[in-house]
């Protein structure tokens, strides 16, 4: 059986597939349920000072049949208190050794603020840490996320704050709301960056409602831009990870995300340049257990070719 270990920056885990930072990584429950089928790793949905997530924050696109070929969300970050996250990525942790536990942080762009979560979240003693700078919704308008993310300074700069203080590896993630995503990679490397996740979601409107003249998803009837994801957004993916993965100024390893929805699909990701893939809108779809089948069809592919 062919060996499916990897090494994504300096994180390891006993194979590629690791959930993306969103609602399947949001608690211990959650990341627990998803390592005892097999998942290699986990993005813990993204941590800061918490917010206020509404309902309905969902919108799917449905294709001749094909339900959810693209998700849009206005979802936010973690609304659990910061103390709380922490405390159950030290207890996950502890319970799975062998699994990769990443966090996702996103916080003002002051830097003594940034520098005393990645502390916090070190003494968790989890794997390594994930800065989301991709966020297109609801929390770049308050200075952070993809608004931090499409200012390569930015990107830079708040990527240095961290490398500064942190002792575990650090990926960027990257937004693909911008002309060129490779321009965000070099800065990210430029700041010693240990890797990088790309991409994060699409800004995008899923649709309008012809009854009530409201933008989809609507909260008492209001609503507003939200972020892509799913099936459809697969092809961009693709097009950004294999030229950031092909670009000579950023040579930094890379965790793939962007439309994953079976082994053949996180393949494409690996062989365009991806250490390690990430996986929400499938599983928010067909729960933790399609992990089996990826886990099967990639070990069954690599021994069908020769790969160990």
């Amino acid at each position: 059986m062919a060996d499916l270990s990897i090494n994504c920056g300096g994180i390891k885990s006993p194979n590629p597939f690791w959930l993306a930072s969103a609602p399947p990584s949001n608690c211990a429950y959650q990341n627990c349920k998803a390592f005892e089928q097999g998942w290699g790793g986990t993005v813990w949905k993204t941590i800061g000072e918490p917010v206020m997530n509404v309902c309905n924050r969902y919108g799917s696109l449905d294709v001749n049949g094909m339900k959810m070929a693209g998700l849009n969300n206005i979802e936010l970050i973690s609304d659990r208190p910061i103390e709380k996250n922490l405390k159950e990525i030290a207890e996950t942790k502890k319970l799975w050794p062998d699994r990769a536990v990443v966090v996702s942080l996103m916080v003002e762009s002051k830097k003594e603020t940034w520098q005393e979560i990645v502390k916090k979240t070190i003494d968790t003693g989890c794997d390594g840490i994930e800065l989301n700078y991709g966020c297109p919704h609801g929390m770049s308008e308050r200075g952070m996320g993809a608004a931090v993310g499409q200012v390569p300074e930015y990107c830079q700069m708040i990527t240095e704050w961290v490398i500064e203080v942190s002792t575990i590896p650090v990926l960027v993630k990257l937004t693909p709301n911008v002309t060129d995503i490779v321009y965000s990679a070099r800065a990210a490397k430029r700041a010693n960056a240990d890797g990088l996740s790309l991409i994060n979601t699409l800004n995008s409107i899923i649709g309008i409602d012809l009854n009530t003249l409201e933008i989809k998803p609507s909260v008492a009837g209001k609503s507003g831009h939200g972020g892509y994801a799913g099936p459809a957004v697969k092809p961009i993916a693709l097009y950004m990870v294999s030229k950031v993965a092909q670009d000579p100024e950023v040579s930094l390893p890379i965790s793939g995300i962007g439309g994953i929805n079976n082994w053949k699909d996180a393949l494409e990701f690996i062989l365009l340049g991806s250490s390690s893939v990430q996986v929400c809108t499938a599983v928010m779809h067909h729960g933790f257990r399609i992990v089996e089948d990826m886990i099967e069809g990639l070990s069954n592919w690599m021994d069908e070719k020769g790969f160990k």
